[in-house]
């Protein structure tokens, strides 16, 4: 049996193309593989809290040295870690805000990208960080108001969202992540529901052939 972890970004809720098409994506993932658990984070409407100084001292505390209080600051994130290292594929639905990723999901990455718990760190080492996250798939479908963002279009520079989501995934050691995009949202209308088909199939497509088995 496998866990999927499904990740809602989003603040809109109906409105939101993002919560849409991860939520097909779930419903085709449960229809080809009833055995299968998904679970879900919404991540938009319960977000996580930003890291605070307690948290950052408790983190950088050697877990035999830590307080009570440290624990309980680490508290949350250690159940987003254990969710994370109990699944086996991610997907991820996020709306592109000012060319990055929104606060919510940030704020979830920072809670999960853990030294001692999914990446460790050994100063005296050549390669001082290692990954400590193995054997996970990532899927991430992106919504953009404008067309052209994904890697070759014309707006692929002012992307922010993809390059940050491969560094601070892989840099745990979650390296295959798939991309799907959706834009047009700002234009509406045939040019939106174009994107918004592309996307779908695309979803089908990865499904279908087998690349989330």
């Amino acid at each position: 049996m496998v866990q999927l972890l499904q990740l809602d970004a989003s603040p809109r809720r109906s409105r939101s193309h993002t919560r849409t098409l991860v939520q097909e994506f779930a419903e085709r993932w449960s229809e080809g593989r009833p055995g299968d658990t998904v679970i879900r984070r919404d991540l938009g409407h319960e977000p996580p809290p930003h890291l605070t100084e307690d948290w950052i001292a408790a983190a950088f505390t050697t877990p035999g040295e830590r307080t009570t209080q440290m624990r309980e600051a680490l508290a949350y994130s250690d159940q987003l870690v254990d969710e994370l290292f109990a699944s086996d594929v991610l997907v991820l639905g996020v709306p592109m805000y000012n060319f990055g990723v929104p606060a919510m999901l940030k704020a979830y990455i920072d809670q999960i990208v853990r030294v001692g718990r999914t990446f460790a760190f050994d100063p005296e080492a050549a390669a001082p960080y290692t990954p400590l996250v193995s054997g996970k798939r990532a899927f991430v479908i992106v919504g953009t108001g404008d067309a052209g963002y994904e890697m070759g279009g014309p707006l692929a520079s002012a992307n922010h969202v993809e390059p940050y989501l491969r560094t601070a995934l892989g840099f745990i050691g979650i390296d295959e992540v798939e991309f799907v995009y959706t834009g047009n949202d700002e234009f509406g209308g045939e040019r939106l529901q174009r994107s918004l088909a592309f996307a779908r199939n695309r979803v089908a497509d990865l499904i279908s052939v087998g690349a989330v088995g």
